[in-house]
């Protein structure tokens, strides 16, 4: 149990909250219940997406395109209207209603000739605006050289909800479903005897527990923790021939608790601060400014007359409130936290953002 004394100038409020060990207990365990799924905290390793990129030209702007003087643009014209049979002098062209722009985009795993995929088209030269656009066809490549997508369509402006042109980035725009896709990206499932599952957040535990996890539902040793990023998995030998995917279905769906590092997020601008479950506070004096606070472990030392009991629970989001309620500024309130850090009194990360 921990009691929040905080005194500023000659008053001072002294805050004390009071929380039996089975509330405490009960706490942690409706947090701790409610497990991920293992495809949202891992991935079978070579299962992801590739980026593509291309060069593209986009047109019909309304005198809003690249100046005279960007010469890559002229160029570009030039040669896409010589493979037209139209020859013409790249110097007499005029580009202010064409943009080079560079077109990239995320082919996901397991895509198929013929599947839509989203691009966006980001502007190389002086454009002033994309808006009103057409993106020409353009072929996106792999970092092997190889074209995966033709993309091609009316470009669209990322525009929030009633926000003129001044507040939108108007040099960037995407096309949904903008690019077909062109070749597929081998990678072949059936077969395969070891499989590697990575970890997005790396964690010892975490990684035990899913090995735990999968060899109770699964089978005995089908997994294998490598270190706190990566598990081996070993496929059945009555899947391993042609079911692959539903084992590696199976285990998605398996739910694990991940283990977090107790962490404090603080926005120095904004004031707000993000305190994670696990984060605890122990017996500490700080003193401030003209601000002094005291964690105090032992409530039977409090004057009962000077004790408020505030609701909820008796961690550092106490004190935090506690603070706010007395227009404590967030500078303050990092430099109160980091002092509490370095006494070693926080069991936490701090992180400022």
């Amino acid at each position: 149990m921990f009691n929040s004394i905080i005194k500023k100038s000659k008053s001072f409020i002294r805050c004390s909250v009071w929380c039996s060990i089975w509330c405490f207990i009960g706490m942690v365990f409706v947090s701790n219940t409610h497990g991920a799924r293992i495809k949202d905290l891992a991935a079978i390793k070579g299962i992801r997406s590739n980026q593509l990129t291309g060069y593209g030209l986009v047109v019909g702007l309304n005198g809003t395109g690249d100046k005279d003087g960007v010469s890559f643009t002229k160029q570009a014209l030039a040669n896409m209207m010589e493979k037209m049979n139209i020859f013409v002098d790249k110097n007499g062209l005029k580009v202010k209603n064409v943009a080079a722009v560079m077109v990239t985009a995320n082919i996901p795993p397991f895509a198929r000739i013929g599947d839509k995929i989203d691009v966006a088209a980001s502007s190389l030269g002086d454009a002033k605006s994309l808006k009103g656009g057409t993106l020409l066809v353009t072929p996106l490549k792999g970092v092997d050289g190889r074209v995966y997508a033709l993309a091609q369509g009316p470009v669209a402006l990322a525009m929030p909800s009633g926000a003129g042109d001044r507040d939108s980035h108007l040099q960037v725009a995407r096309i949904v479903n903008g690019a077909s896709v062109e070749r597929e990206i081998p990678f072949q499932l059936d077969g395969k005897r070891n499989l590697i599952l990575s970890l997005f957040r790396p964690d010892f535990t975490t990684a035990k527990r899913m090995t735990d996890t999968i060899n109770a539902s699964i089978g005995e040793g089908v997994a294998k923790t490598i270190d706190a990023s990566a598990l081996s998995l070993r496929v059945p030998d009555t899947m391993w021939q042609k079911n692959v995917a539903e084992f590696i279905a199976d285990i998605e769906t398996l739910s694990v608790i991940p283990d977090t590092i107790a962490k404090v997020i603080i926005n120095e601008k904004t004031g707000t601060v993000v305190i994670g479950s696990d984060v605890t506070i122990s017996s500490v004096a700080i003193a401030h400014g003209d601000l002094s606070v005291t964690i105090n472990e032992d409530p039977e030392n409090e004057k009962k007359e000077s004790v408020m009991n505030l609701p909820g629970t008796s961690t550092i989001g106490e004190l935090v409130r506690g603070l706010n309620s007395l227009g404590v500024k967030p500078r303050d309130l990092i430099s109160i936290l980091q002092s509490i850090k370095a006494a070693g009194a926080l069991q936490a990360e701090i992180v400022i953002i």
